[in-house]
Protein backbone atom coordinates (compact mmCIF):
# COMPACT_ATOMS: atom_id res chain seq x y z
CA UNK A 1 0.00 0.00 0.00
CA UNK A 2 1.00 3.29 -1.09
CA UNK A 3 1.55 6.32 1.60
CA UNK A 4 1.65 10.12 0.17
CA UNK A 5 2.93 12.81 2.27
CA UNK A 6 0.64 14.47 3.65
CA UNK A 7 2.52 17.62 4.42
CA UNK A 8 6.20 18.43 3.02
CA UNK A 9 8.91 16.49 4.37
CA UNK A 10 12.63 17.48 5.75
CA UNK A 11 15.40 16.65 2.60
CA UNK A 12 16.62 13.27 3.75
CA UNK A 13 19.25 10.62 3.02
CA UNK A 14 16.14 8.93 1.25
CA UNK A 15 14.99 11.68 -0.59
CA UNK A 16 18.50 12.63 -1.82
CA UNK A 17 19.45 8.64 -2.68
CA UNK A 18 16.25 8.61 -5.61
CA UNK A 19 16.78 11.58 -6.96
CA UNK A 20 20.51 10.97 -7.54
CA UNK A 21 18.97 7.44 -8.80
CA UNK A 22 16.88 9.36 -11.50
CA UNK A 23 20.02 11.43 -12.24
CA UNK A 24 18.04 14.78 -10.98
CA UNK A 25 20.01 17.27 -9.40
CA UNK A 26 20.47 17.83 -5.31
CA UNK A 27 23.44 20.38 -5.20
CA UNK A 28 20.46 23.60 -3.78
CA UNK A 29 19.03 21.31 -1.64
CA UNK A 30 22.01 20.45 -0.07
CA UNK A 31 21.65 24.13 0.82
CA UNK A 32 20.14 24.78 4.08
CA UNK A 33 19.31 28.09 3.58
CA UNK A 34 17.82 27.03 -0.26
CA UNK A 35 15.41 24.57 1.45
CA UNK A 36 13.44 26.74 3.24
CA UNK A 37 11.92 27.77 -0.57
CA UNK A 38 10.88 24.17 -1.12
CA UNK A 39 8.59 21.70 -0.08
CA UNK A 40 8.86 18.17 -0.99
CA UNK A 41 5.92 15.54 -0.55
CA UNK A 42 7.32 11.91 -0.97
CA UNK A 43 5.53 8.31 -1.53
CA UNK A 44 6.23 5.52 0.39
CA UNK A 45 5.82 1.56 0.03
CA UNK A 46 7.15 -0.37 2.78
CA UNK A 47 8.50 2.57 4.67
CA UNK A 48 10.69 2.88 1.62
CA UNK A 49 10.71 6.54 0.10
CA UNK A 50 9.28 5.02 -3.38
CA UNK A 51 8.50 8.85 -5.12
CA UNK A 52 9.27 12.19 -4.36
CA UNK A 53 8.19 15.59 -5.66
CA UNK A 54 8.55 19.23 -5.32
CA UNK A 55 7.72 22.73 -5.38
CA UNK A 56 9.80 25.46 -4.70
CA UNK A 57 8.17 28.85 -3.80
CA UNK A 58 8.46 32.03 -4.95
CA UNK A 59 5.31 34.63 -4.36
CA UNK A 60 1.94 33.39 -6.46
CA UNK A 61 4.30 31.14 -8.68
CA UNK A 62 5.78 27.78 -8.27
CA UNK A 63 8.57 25.78 -9.79
CA UNK A 64 7.13 22.20 -10.04
CA UNK A 65 10.75 20.19 -9.42
CA UNK A 66 12.52 17.14 -8.16
CA UNK A 67 9.52 14.77 -9.70
CA UNK A 68 11.29 11.78 -9.62
CA UNK A 69 10.15 7.91 -9.25
CA UNK A 70 12.14 4.57 -8.19
CA UNK A 71 12.82 3.38 -11.32
CA UNK A 72 11.15 -0.41 -9.90
CA UNK A 73 7.50 1.60 -9.42
CA UNK A 74 7.55 3.31 -12.92
CA UNK A 75 4.55 2.81 -15.26
CA UNK A 76 2.08 3.09 -12.41
CA UNK A 77 0.74 6.48 -12.58
CA UNK A 78 2.91 7.28 -9.44
CA UNK A 79 4.24 10.11 -11.00
CA UNK A 80 0.61 11.61 -12.15
CA UNK A 81 -0.08 10.83 -8.38
CA UNK A 82 3.06 12.60 -7.13
CA UNK A 83 2.52 15.60 -9.83
CA UNK A 84 -1.44 16.18 -8.43
CA UNK A 85 -0.49 16.04 -4.69
CA UNK A 86 1.88 18.84 -5.36
CA UNK A 87 -0.27 20.78 -7.71
CA UNK A 88 -3.14 20.38 -4.61
CA UNK A 89 -0.43 21.51 -2.03
CA UNK A 90 0.23 24.56 -4.23
CA UNK A 91 -3.07 25.68 -4.97
CA UNK A 92 -4.14 25.44 -1.30
CA UNK A 93 -1.43 28.06 -0.51
CA UNK A 94 -2.27 30.44 -3.32
CA UNK A 95 0.08 29.78 -5.95
CA UNK A 96 -1.60 30.73 -9.32
CA UNK A 97 0.81 29.38 -11.86
CA UNK A 98 3.77 26.36 -11.47
CA UNK A 99 6.71 26.58 -13.76
CA UNK A 100 8.86 23.55 -14.65
CA UNK A 101 11.92 23.05 -16.55
CA UNK A 102 12.07 19.57 -17.83
CA UNK A 103 15.00 17.54 -20.25
CA UNK A 104 12.82 14.50 -21.02
CA UNK A 105 9.48 14.36 -19.76
CA UNK A 106 8.02 16.84 -22.16
CA UNK A 107 5.15 14.68 -23.50
CA UNK A 108 4.22 13.60 -19.89
CA UNK A 109 3.55 17.21 -18.51
CA UNK A 110 1.65 18.13 -21.37
CA UNK A 111 -1.15 15.60 -21.38
CA UNK A 112 -1.75 16.89 -17.42
CA UNK A 113 -2.18 20.38 -18.83
CA UNK A 114 1.47 22.10 -18.96
CA UNK A 115 2.14 23.73 -22.01
CA UNK A 116 5.42 24.98 -23.55
CA UNK A 117 6.32 28.21 -22.72
CA UNK A 118 9.37 31.08 -23.72
CA UNK A 119 11.95 31.38 -21.28
CA UNK A 120 11.78 35.07 -21.68
CA UNK A 121 8.12 34.66 -20.13
CA UNK A 122 9.57 33.70 -16.96
CA UNK A 123 8.45 35.69 -13.97
CA UNK A 124 11.93 37.05 -12.46
CA UNK A 125 11.51 35.26 -8.90
CA UNK A 126 11.29 31.74 -11.63
CA UNK A 127 13.99 33.21 -13.45
CA UNK A 128 16.35 33.43 -10.46
CA UNK A 129 16.01 30.45 -8.98
CA UNK A 130 19.04 28.17 -8.58
CA UNK A 131 17.12 25.76 -10.77
CA UNK A 132 16.01 28.44 -13.86
CA UNK A 133 19.30 30.33 -13.38
CA UNK A 134 22.21 27.25 -13.65
CA UNK A 135 21.31 23.88 -12.86
CA UNK A 136 18.92 23.25 -15.70
CA UNK A 137 20.62 23.18 -18.91
CA UNK A 138 19.35 25.87 -20.98
CA UNK A 139 18.45 23.49 -23.16
CA UNK A 140 15.95 22.69 -20.93
CA UNK A 141 12.13 22.53 -21.73
CA UNK A 142 10.33 25.49 -19.87
CA UNK A 143 6.55 24.66 -19.06
CA UNK A 144 3.92 26.19 -17.11
CA UNK A 145 0.15 25.79 -16.26
CA UNK A 146 -2.09 27.62 -14.36
CA UNK A 147 -3.90 26.86 -11.29
CA UNK A 148 -7.51 26.58 -11.04
CA UNK A 149 -10.61 24.46 -10.14
CA UNK A 150 -9.15 21.78 -12.51
CA UNK A 151 -6.07 20.92 -10.62
CA UNK A 152 -4.34 17.82 -11.96
CA UNK A 153 -6.22 17.76 -14.96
Amino acid sequence: MYKLSSGPVTYNLAVETLLQATQLSVEDLQDVDYQKFVQLFTLEQDDQIIGVVGIELHGDHALVRSLAVADSERGQGLGVLLLKHAEEAAHIQGIKELYLLTTTAVPFFSKLGYQVADRAMAPEAIAQSKQFAGICPSSATFMSKLLGQSIGQ
